[in-house]
Order: structure tokens, then C-alpha cells, then sequence
């Protein structure tokens, strides 16, 4: 079940993204199972169908999706989500790793840093 807080000051698209990505994740919806329909999840949510189709746009883009034509969405194989998932965590540290380096950190201040964060065992 998905719940939107009104209050966050995120798009509803970027909560529902994440809200899916949760469940697919987490194991709540199996791989190659069908997802509701653009038009069925909006009024379960009572939002715009722009959104939902947004956001199942995103989640496709980042590989928890696919859509076959005429037939709808559906969740893909564990292994495709998780290559994604792995390739933007990786884009993600490098572009940490680069503003770290113009603001003049070293490499030994971003492992200590990452020490103090993480424990030593990081």
C-alpha cells in the first residue's frame, strides 16, 4: 500500500517513485508481476494520471519497470534493478568525490570523514 504525506514538500511523483521502488525492493512486488494501470492507481490515490505516469516513467528509466505495449507495466527481474541501482549509487559517489575535491578535501580527509560516519571498520 502506498501512503502520500501531503506535507512533504516533495513532488508526489518522487513519493510514489519511492514508495515503489521500496516495495519492489523490499520484495513486495515480485518480479514480472503486472502493475495497476496508470488510470487505476491515480484514483487509488486520488491523484492526477500525469503523475502516476511520471513517476512509473522514472521508475522504468531507472530499471525497476518495463512497459510492453498494450499490455501495461510490469516489475523486472531483481537482477536489472539492481544493476541500475548499482550504477547510480556509483555515478552518485563520483560526482560526491569530485565536489569533495574542489572544496580542497584530500583523500585521507574523506576517509577519515567516512570513518567518523561510518565507524573505523568503513
Amino acid at each position: 500500500m502506498i501512503l502520500l504525506d501531503y506535507r512533504d514538500k516533495r513532488p508526489i511523483y518522487e513519493q510514489v517513485v519511492e514508495k515503489l521502488e521500496r516495495l519492489i525492493a523490499g520484495g513486495g512486488l515480485e518480479p514480472l508481476t503486472k502493475m495497476p494501470s496508470v488510470r487505476s492507481l491515480a484514483m487509488d490515490l486520488s491523484v492526477n494520471p500525469n503523475t502516476i505516469q511520471r513517476a512509473y516513467a522514472q521508475l522504468e528509466q531507472d530499471g525497476y519497470l518495463y512497459t510492453v505495449s498494450g499490455r501495461g507495466s510490469f516489475v523486472t527481474a531483481e537482477s536489472e534493478w539492481k544493476e541500475n541501482r548499482q550504477a547510480k549509487v556509483l555515478a552518485q559517489w563520483r560526482e560526491i568525490t569530485r565536489l569533495a575535491r574542489e572544496a580542497g578535501l584530500s583523500q585521507e580527509d574523506m576517509i577519515g570523514n567516512l570513518k567518523k560516519i561510518y565507524g573505523e571498520d568503513a
